[in-house]
């Protein structure tokens, strides 16, 4: 997509980047589901395109009794799962045509778990209200301040907690978006920061996504408190032949496509 004429890079503000990906979300919701639900399924917590699933990675640490905050939970597979492991999850994310899925998977599955429609920027919770939140690519690369995502979501942490977060890999972003042979080569800046903006035939944007590299991320996390544990780069698994758009075996085997950054904030 990266030389369609309604493809830029350009810096696009909060407001404009709100309502370009809830618009997005709402419109995209039944065809994202139908294609990648079964991957994702109904009650499992997969961290990225490469399979990595909490029941194996357990980045979160104990779960039983502890209240989670899911952060841009889109149908709420994570959360629904967290809550069969005894935790206490709450849900979140700003668009309803994804929080319809999770109402829809709930009664599907028996499994039910409190949904919100909320933005990540302004969070609905009291101070101190979690033990735990976690994301799996969720409301972070869409947003323009990810810093104040951040702060949002150390204030709404107890002293202790677990904050742990997949994105795609920043080294991602030199790339084109191909899963094929194209996809090899390296063509941007990794330096440039500059969003990538999908927009209508009037210049409005429709999609944005932000790109930070690897300092920049812990920088943020640094700054709003947190304190970095482990920085995960899931390696393609044997075996896995599937395609995530620009996620493939091919590109899988030779550079990491997720980071996972696992954190803490600091006890009293």
């Amino acid at each position: 997509m990266d030389d369609d004429s309604r493809v830029t890079r350009r810096r696009v503000g909060d407001a404009e980047a709100r309502r370009a990906n809830r618009g997005w979300w709402d419109t995209d919701a039944d065809d994202y589901q139908a294609e990648h639900g079964a991957f994702l399924g109904d009650v499992d917590f997969v961290w990225c395109p490469e399979g990595l699933r909490e029941a194996d990675a357990r980045l979160l640490g104990d779960l039983p009794g502890r209240r989670v905050l899911e952060v841009g939970c889109g149908a709420a597979a994570a959360a629904r799962w967290l809550a069969t492991q005894g935790a206490r999850p709450v849900a979140f994310d700003l668009s309803a045509g994804m929080l319809r899925h999770a109402a829809e998977a709930a009664d599907r599955t028996g499994v039910r778990v409190p949904l919100v429609q909320a933005d990540a920027l302004a969070l609905p919770f009291a101070d101190r209200s979690f033990d735990l939140a976690c994301t799996a690519f969720g409301a972070i690369p869409f947003v323009d301040d990810s810093a104040a995502l951040l702060a949002e979501v150390y204030r709404v942490l107890r002293p202790g907690g677990r904050w742990v977060f997949s994105v795609t890999h920043p080294m991602r972003w030199i790339f084109l978006d191909d899963p094929g042979e194209s996809g090899l080569t390296a063509v941007h800046s990794y330096f440039d920061r500059s969003p990538y903006v999908e927009q209508d035939e009037s210049g409005v944007a429709t999609y944005v996504e932000q790109h930070r590299t690897l300092g920049d991320r812990i920088r943020e996390l640094v700054g709003a408190g947190f304190r970095l544990l482990d920085l995960v780069e899931p390696e393609w698994p044997a075996g896995h032949e599937g395609i995530w758009g620009q996620w493939s075996p091919l590109r899988g085997r030779l550079f990491p496509g997720t980071a996972i950054f696992v954190t803490e904030k600091p006890a009293d």
